[in-house]
C-alpha cells in the first residue's frame, strides 16, 4: 500500500468518528437514545408549566444544549478515531496481527460473574519480526522503566507495552484514574509496561504526575520535544517507524473543515 492509499485509510479513521457527531441531538434528561429534535425539545418544555412559564423553550435554549453535549461528543469521537489510527499505525508499522495489538484482561466480579476490561493498543516485542525495530522497542521500554524508578527485577521481565490512547485528558475523574492505575497493575503482573498516549498537550500536571507516580509512561503530544520517552510524535517516529506528526501535518485542512462542518451544525437550533 503506498503513501496515498494507507493516508486515505488512515483519515477515514478519524473523519468518520467525527462525522458521526453532526446528528448529536440532547437527551435532556429523558433517556431518549437518539435524542430529541428541536420540536420534541419544545413540546416537552412547553407541557412543563415552569419551564413554560420561564421561556426555557425557547430555541436558543435548544441550540446551548445541542452544543454542549455535542462539544463532549466531538473531544469522545476524536478519541475514539486517535484510538483506532494508532493502534492500525502500530499493525502496520510493525507488521503485527490484529490479535497481537489488541490486550485485554478479566476481573472477577462477585456471585461467579467476571469483567473484561481492555486498553487501546498493545505491542509485544517477540511479535516484531524486524529485529531493529524490536531493539529499539526493548530499549525504549528499559529507559521507561529506568526513569519511571522500576525496580530491575520487574523491568526485565517486561516483555512489551500496552497503551491507553487519548486525544487530551482534561477531567479529574477520579472513577476514570482509580480504574487506569488498576489497569498498570494488571499490567506489571502480564509483564507489559503500561503507557498513557495523548496526541496533545493537554493534561493536567496533578494528573500527569499521579500517572508517573503509578508507573505509567506518559507520552504528550509535543512536536518540539525529541525524546521518544517524553512525545508520542517522537515514539511513533523513531520507535515505530512512521511519521504521525506529518501526516496530521498533511490532512489538517481536511481535518479542520470536519470539524467546522459539525461545529456549525451543532450550535444551530436545526
Amino acid at each position: 500500500m503506498n503513501q496515498q492509499e494507507q493516508d486515505r485509510v488512515y483519515l477515514a479513521y478519524l473523519v468518520n468518528a467525527i462525522r458521526v457527531c453532526a446528528d448529536y441531538r440532547p437527551k435532556l434528561g429523558h433517556g431518549a437514545k437518539k435524542g430529541h429534535s428541536l420540536s420534541q425539545f419544545q413540546q416537552i418544555y412547553r407541557s412543563d408549566p415552569f419551564y413554560n412559564w420561564m421561556g426555557l423553550d425557547n430555541p436558543l435554549m435548544y441550540a446551548a444544549h445541542k452544543a454542549a453535549g455535542g462539544m463532549t461528543s466531538v473531544y469522545r469521537q476524536i478519541g475514539i478515531g486517535c484510538e483506532n489510527l494508532f493502534r492500525h499505525i502500530v499493525q502496520d508499522a510493525l507488521a503485527l496481527s490484529e490479535a497481537d495489538v489488541k490486550w485485554s484482561y478479566t476481573v472477577k466480579k462477585g456471585r461467579g460473574k467476571t469483567r473484561t476490561l481492555y486498553l487501546d493498543a498493545r505491542i509485544p516485542t517477540d511479535s516484531v519480526s524486524d529485529t531493529n525495530k524490536r531493539n529499539a522497542i526493548k530499549k525504549w521500554i528499559e529507559e521507561c522503566a529506568a526513569d519511571l524508578d522500576v525496580s530491575d527485577r520487574v523491568a526485565a521481565t517486561l516483555q512489551g507495552v500496552v497503551f491507553e490512547v487519548r486525544q487530551g485528558y482534561k477531567s479529574k475523574d477520579s472513577k476514570r484514574q482509580n480504574a487506569d492505575i488498576a489497569n498498570a497493575s494488571t499490567a506489571y503482573t502480564k509483564a507489559y509496561l503500561p503507557c498513557v498516549a495523548i496526541l496533545s498537550l493537554q493534561i493536567d500536571e496533578d494528573i500527569a504526575l499521579r500517572y508517573r507516580n503509578e508507573k505509567w509512561a506518559l507520552l504528550t503530544g509535543s512536536t518540539t520535544e525529541q525524546s521518544p520517552t517524553k512525545s508520542i510524535y517522537a515514539f511513533i517516529r523513531d520507535v515505530v517507524g512512521y511519521d504521525l506528526a506529518a501526516f496530521f501535518q498533511r490532512h489538517s485542512d481536511i481535518l479542520k473543515e470536519e470539524v467546522n462542518s459539525v461545529l456549525t451544525k451543532l450550535l444551530s437550533s436545526q
